[in-house]
């Protein structure tokens, strides 16, 4: 049978326009996204550590976790925070949490290598520990070791930063915090408790100044809970229940941690809110 040339010319037009159109129809079926991960690191605060509870699922890193899935219902939360973790226990193993990988560091790195472009959230929480062991109750503080320790902050923390900003690239939104000061209770023991509060003021700014810079220094977003503790209002004082008129800072520790209750550093679970309202206002949905 004789074709004429217009004829077939059409027919493989119109061949080539059905087959590009299945291609692009092909192509433009969305591909199943799949999970989604948020990885917290750090301390009992990231493990939502509470007196007579021990470690929770009501820590500030659960509470951002649900804020963030809510606006992505795939985002599941990797969780490897450590109750007592230091900077050189995070980075190199050696506290009471064990990890296939040797530390909560190594954990964490090879998860955002093995999920690279899934990672969404990274969150840290590092560094008190190294310092709040040179507490010495109401009588004071331990100087040296309070140096040493912050000189230790210092050496392991931009090491910690940059490690997982290389294991974790450049699309994951990571962010880190500043401490609030439970020291402040020992303002309601008497004169020598408010000078203790005093210096240890000094000493959380000397901190948090260095966590900051840090952060900073590896664009970390700065989630600033010490700003949201009001940690540097000695002014105004406000009404503390069964206490009366204390500073505002003092009343955010006896309100938002045990520490007024039950001589406990922790948060409690309004203060967790605050922590991780603190965090989602730097972290994007």
């Amino acid at each position: 049978m004789r074709t004429r040339p217009g004829t077939l010319l059409a027919a493989l037009l119109s061949a080539v326009l059905i087959a590009v159109g299945g291609a692009a129809t092909a192509s433009a079926a969305p591909a199943a996204s799949g999970p989604t991960y948020y990885v917290s690191l750090g301390d009992s605060l990231a493990k939502g550590y509470m007196p007579g509870q021990g470690d929770t699922d009501q820590g500030y890193t659960d509470r951002l976790f649900a804020a963030l899935k809510a606006n992505d219902p795939d985002l599941r939360h990797v969780k490897l925070g450590c109750s007592g973790a230091t900077t050189t226990s995070l980075r190199n193993g050696g506290d009471r949490c064990t990890y296939p990988e040797g530390s909560q560091l190594a954990a964490a790195e090879r998860f955002l290598r093995d999920h690279r472009g899934k990672v969404r959230y990274v969150t840290i929480d590092i560094g008190a520990n190294d310092v709040q062991r040179c507490a010495r109750g109401v009588t004071g503080i331990d100087l040296v070791c309070a140096r040493a320790g912050m000189d230790t902050v210092s050496e392991n923390l931009p090491v910690i930063l940059k490690r997982l900003r290389a294991a974790g690239g450049k699309n994951v939104q990571y962010a880190g915090m500043t401490y609030y000061n439970p020291s402040l209770a020992a303002w309601l023991t008497g004169e020598q408790g408010k000078q203790l509060a005093y210096l240890t003021s000094l000493l959380q700014e000397v901190l948090n100044g260095i966590i900051s810079f840090k952060l900073r220094e590896r664009d970390f977003a700065v989630a600033d809970v010490a700003l949201a503790f009001s940690s540097r209002a000695y002014s105004p004082e406000v009404p503390l229940p069964g206490v009366g008129p204390v500073p505002l800072n003092v009343a955010r520790i006896c309100q938002w941690t045990f520490m007024c209750t039950r001589q406990d550093i922790h948060a409690n679970p309004t203060g967790y809110q605050v922590l991780a309202d603190t965090f989602a206002a730097k972290l994007r949905p």
